[in-house]
């Protein structure tokens, strides 16, 4: 049993994904209703961990927050969780499933880059730092549906995670660039003849044009890596996977021609990304 308080803290959790978080609470949707409480407060964790830089003025208090979630989690700091209810829906799912700390702490710390307009230098880099965010949530939830059993899910969780946060970077690139960060690697910069300074002005150019399609191609690279794998996922453990459900519809409106990619912002209409995640959760069942 859920105690009151918990009851609570795992509500709070899901109301702070729906305003954070809307695509991946949409997907919590779907997921089964004894273990939706816990998949949402690890999305409620992640979506915290994603927007210190946008309540902070600078890095280092930013970097005070995620020590405060990663004493939290490591144990130093346990007593604190009382004050936090998403600290407390947090821990009562780690604890619960027995979850791997270490992803966590993993997690938070991947995030410290996104604090600092730091380049990123390599495509295995970006390829990193999505496993270590995107990755790793979707197999802490799949550890969660699994009943805190291993469910052989890492190598699916790997290429998806990545599909999915190569896409939502993609998506946010206009966000990014207007505040002076880049995500796009400096190997994949270089090869088509771009300096981050260009960017950060707002230039479109044919390079970068060429340098979001590559990152795009990359992306649905892992998507079909994803594909190849998902079927040996078991019906209980796919729904931890349905986010990644709407990366194919991004991803095609991302490529439309003539885009501007400082200006124009991708999304779908809600009641598509219902759609299309009802279907892929039929298909799951």
């Amino acid at each position: 049993m859920i105690s009151p308080s918990l009851t609570d803290a795992y509500a709070l959790a899901a109301e702070r994904v729906r305003a954070l978080d809307k695509d991946r609470w949409l997907a919590g949707l779907f997921v089964p209703a004894q273990a939706r409480p816990q998949v949402y407060a690890l999305y409620a964790f992640s979506a915290e961990i994603a927007r210190v830089r946008d309540v902070v003025s600078d890095p280092l208090p930013g970097e005070v927050r995620l020590q405060w979630w990663r004493d939290l989690i490591e144990g130093s700091a346990h007593g604190e969780a009382n004050a936090n209810p998403l600290a407390a829906a947090l821990l009562d799912t780690v604890e619960r499933f027995a979850l791997p700390r270490a992803a966590l702490v993993r997690l938070i710390d991947a995030r410290i880059f996104d604090l600092y307009d730091d380049p990123m230098p390599s495509v295995n880099d970006l390829e990193g730092y999505a496993g270590d965010t995107s990755s790793a949530l979707l197999q802490l939830s799949a550890i969660v549906l699994a009943g805190g059993a291993d469910p052989g899910t890492a190598e699916v969780a790997g290429h998806a995670g990545v599909a999915y946060a190569l896409t939502g970077l993609l998506r946010a690139f206009p966000f990014h660039a207007a505040r002076g960060q880049v995500f796009l690697p400096e190997d994949l910069l270089g090869r088509h003849g771009i300096a981050r300074a260009d960017i950060l002005s707002g230039r479109s150019t044919p390079g970068l044009t060429a340098a979001l399609a590559e990152t795009a191609v990359l992306a649905r690279d892992h998507l079909q890596r994803t594909r190849a794998l998902i079927g040996g996922v078991g019906p209980a453990i796919r729904p931890a996977f349905l986010p990644v459900a709407l990366v194919e519809p991004f991803l095609r409106a991302l490529e439309r021609p003539g885009r501007d990619p400082f200006r124009t912002v991708v999304d779908l209409p809600q009641w598509r990304k219902q759609w299309v995640l009802w279907r892929a959760a039929r298909q799951a069942g």
